[in-house]
């Protein structure tokens, strides 16, 4: 897939993150239809998020909803001028939350995957070893 493209092809690993997170800016003319969205991620950093995740692609978008609120959260603050009012620490426990369903999906995800086996200690000397 091509850097930052719109829309994003939703078969690929950095398509499936994007459709899971909030990750277009609004446009500044909603009514101009030829400008295309800005997205808040860069494929690049969503393919770190990937890696970092091991390719679990709901961890990878909970990486990012974390980055983003925890960003929003520092930048947002709570402000308050004439008619408008911002509240970051709201935002921030909001996509807070999204991060943690997102990471138990990924968690729900493992357990499909590595839940089939345990792990058991191995003691190689013979005295421990059991004939049967």
């Amino acid at each position: 897939m091509a850097d930052n493209v719109y829309p994003p092809d939703y078969q690929t690993a950095i398509g499936q993150v994007r459709s899971l997170i909030p990750d277009v800016e609004l446009l500044e003319d909603p009514a101009d239809l030829s400008a295309e969205p800005d997205y808040i991620f860069d494929d690049a950093t969503l393919q770190a998020y990937l890696a970092l995740a091991r390719d679990n692609v709901y961890r990878a978008a909970a990486i990012a909803v974390n980055t983003l609120a925890t960003s929003e959260a520092l930048i947002l603050k709570v402000l308050k001028s004439d008619d408008r009012q911002t509240d970051g620490a709201k935002l921030g426990d909001s996509l807070g939350r999204r991060a943690a369903w997102l990471d138990k999906q990924a968690d729900a995800e493992d357990d499909e995957v590595y839940g089939g086996f345990d792990i058991v200690p191995y003691d190689a000397r013979p005295e421990h070893w059991e004939y049967r």
